[in-house]
């Protein structure tokens, strides 16, 4: 699955887990009464007062705690709790933002007692194959007992940041019932709830700037649809700055939307679904020339219009547009009225826009000052080499297959990416699908895109080789990790022997995250990464090779690791539960859909987690002893 409008994303990439500062909650703070200096005691005979001074050390913390506040980055905070008590005391009390990476790894009420004055929460659920269908659809993830939690320990929290989590209609009812101060909320992946909740969240969060729902599954039913957009005060000005609704499917009251736009002059982010028409699009950019991100959404007529507006008008009065996204169901002959904003546009989102190498060369010869690219390899080779052509400044490209069957012939292929590593030299980022790549094009992209931070490769196919010389995958992936020196994250595919997960394991001393599909050959290749890679804290494989003995051979460092996910791979039951042994602070989670694979392992999940196993697992979902 791919979000709806391409960012910069380091929340999954670069930032650490809260979990280092929650697992010292065991830690008993120390007594303030406690005579810790020598110099609290009054002295007999002495004239000193009943109030003394305070203790030199709480002078010190008073002073740790101001300066704490400068602090922002997770990592840097996790570090400073560990320090002594005092220091783990006052980062808990200045810490306004809590991040939980995995909502089973530690329980609300931990997480509570630990921060005490939040004011903005991200959790996240489902690891990220559930997008790929490869996990039960009941397997959890339920925001109910976090909601409960935070309603009764943060009546001022302001944001709510959630991926892949189960959301309810009445889970919204308590947000929008419990935080009077609430201003943000932001749904990625989530499903479970509908309109009615929506309509809770407009209703009642009347300081509410921020509503973002990004590739979420909205329940509609026909008896319990809401007008939600309707639900928004009607009087006076509102506060919102970003309002996204792409992914809902049912079609919104136009002019209630309407009258929303207008009455919002700070919203600088508008991202419609597939319901708005290009002339709808139209009167809505005449309400709001202050966008700086739009996305667009069916971008094709569907209604009877006398006369058709002016779109390129509308698109130049918006001078402050430098993010472009939407295009469903695009007519191209209306691609010519984007043309007055891309010399502007730093983002361009052409995911879900069926648009080929000509299409695409009309647009992309005008935006000179593109730094992110999101488009479906129906621009071809050609499309990919006119970017390359142009876009100088790109910092990030993703490529998504338009079908991604083995047996088809991909229209992208090594031609493309040796194109685009010749001509976008800054590339920060990449994601790129195709059916064949070679060795020597994934070296070109390595020696001329060094600064690469994500490189993921996905080759569809099983175990598909260089396809020039059919020679293993290995040299490409070895040059990728020896060239990119801050390498954090990491997708290989393709035919892969030992000799590339020994490069893996010897230079890719920064990777973070690794995922691999399609891939490998004995259990020695994840047994040099796991112990190679010291700051592995998220491996992902699925459809490869690897068994108990590369399981085992990591148990020196699963305790590190947010997770370990492995699918249809060679695992038994026996190797797993000699982890759950050694390990009893990691929960391995078995899921098995097959009944009749009695010993075999269809997937392990495993993470670490301070309360022990769930009490919500399904019917499918062995839990570890």
């Amino acid at each position: 699955m791919r979000e709806n409008h391409p960012q910069k994303t380091t929340e999954d990439d670069n930032r650490s887990s809260s979990i280092p500062d929650l697992a010292r909650a065991e830690i008993a703070e120390s007594s303030t009464s406690k005579n810790r200096t020598g110099l609290s005691e009054p002295v007999p005979g002495s004239n000193q007062t009943e109030n003394p001074s305070p203790f030199p050390d709480q002078v010190l913390e008073n002073v740790l705690e101001n300066v704490l506040h400068f602090l922002s980055s997770r990592k840097d905070r996790n570090a400073a709790s560990l320090v002594c008590r005092s220091w783990y005391r006052a980062e808990a009390l200045t810490r306004s933002d809590l991040f939980i990476g995995n909502c089973y790894a530690v329980s609300p009420r931990r997480a509570t007692n630990r921060f005490s004055r939040i004011k903005s929460v991200t959790v996240k659920g489902k690891p990220r194959f559930a997008d790929f269908d490869l996990m039960p659809v009941d397997w959890g993830a339920h925001f109910t007992p976090w909601v409960s939690s935070l309603a009764q320990a943060y009546p001022w929290l302001e944001k709510l940041h959630l991926k892949r989590m189960t959301v309810t209609d009445d889970n919204l009812a308590v947000i929008a019932d419990s935080f009077a101060g609430f201003r943000e909320l932001l749904l990625v992946c989530c499903e479970g709830f509908g309109t009615p909740g929506l309509a809770a969240i407009a209703a009642k969060c009347r300081l509410l700037r921020v509503l973002e729902l990004v590739e979420s599954v909205i329940e509609v039913e026909d008896d319990e649809e809401v007008d939600w957009v309707s639900c928004f005060p009607n009087e006076g000005q509102t506060h919102l700055e970003s309002l996204a609704f792409d992914c809902v499917e049912c079609p919104v009251n136009f002019e209630a939307l309407e009258g929303l736009v207008a009455r919002s002059p700070c919203l600088k982010k508008l991202r419609l679904n597939r319901s708005v028409s290009m002339a709808q699009l139209h009167r809505l950019m005449l309400r709001a020339p202050q966008l700086t991100h739009l996305g667009t959404g069916s971008f094709s007529a569907n209604e009877n219009v006398d006369q058709e507006p002016d779109y390129a008008s509308a698109f130049a009065a918006c001078r402050s547009l430098v993010c472009l996204s939407g295009f469903r169901e695009i007519w191209p002959d209306y691609l010519p009225a984007i043309y007055p904003v891309c010399a502007n546009l730093t983002s361009l989102n052409f995911s879900y826009a069926d648009v080929n190498a000509e299409q695409l060369k009309s647009v992309i010869c005008h935006c000179h000052n593109l730094q992110i690219l999101w488009v479906l390899d129906s621009v071809c080779d050609d499309g990919l080499q006119a970017v390359a052509a142009t876009c100088k400044d790109l910092r990030e490209l993703r490529v998504f297959p338009v079908d991604a069957r083995e047996e088809t012939e991909g229209p992208v292929s090594e031609v493309g990416l040796v194109a685009i590593s010749q001509g976008c030299r800054k590339l920060e980022s990449i994601l790129f699908f195709c059916q064949t790549m070679t060795n020597a094009a994934v070296i070109a992209m390595s020696k001329n895109c060094p600064d690469l931070v994500v490189f993921r490769l996905c080759i569809i196919g099983v175990y598909r080789p260089d396809a020039v010389t059919q020679e293993p995958m290995d040299e490409g992936f070895g040059a990728i990790v020896m060239n990119c020196k801050k390498l954090t994250r990491l997708a290989v595919s393709g035919l892969l022997t030992d000799r590339a997960f020994e490069y893996i394991g010897r230079y890719g001393k920064l990777i973070r995250t690794l995922s691999v599909a399609f891939a490998g050959d004995t259990d020695l290749g994840l047994k040099y990464v796991l112990e190679g890679c010291p700051n592995l804290k998220k491996l992902e494989i699925r459809d490869s090779p690897f068994g108990d003995g590369a399981l085992l051979s990591g148990l020196h460092h699963y305790y590190n690791m947010r997770f370990l996910w492995m699918s249809s791979c060679k695992l038994t039951r026996q190797a797993c539960q000699e982890v759950a042994r050694a390990l009893p602070g990691l929960v391995l989670e078995v899921i098995n859909n097959n009944e009749d694979a009695v010993n075999d392992i269809e997937i392990l999940y495993m993470y670490r987690s301070l309360d022990g196993p769930r009490d919500d697992a399904p019917e499918n979902v062995t839990i570890m002893q």
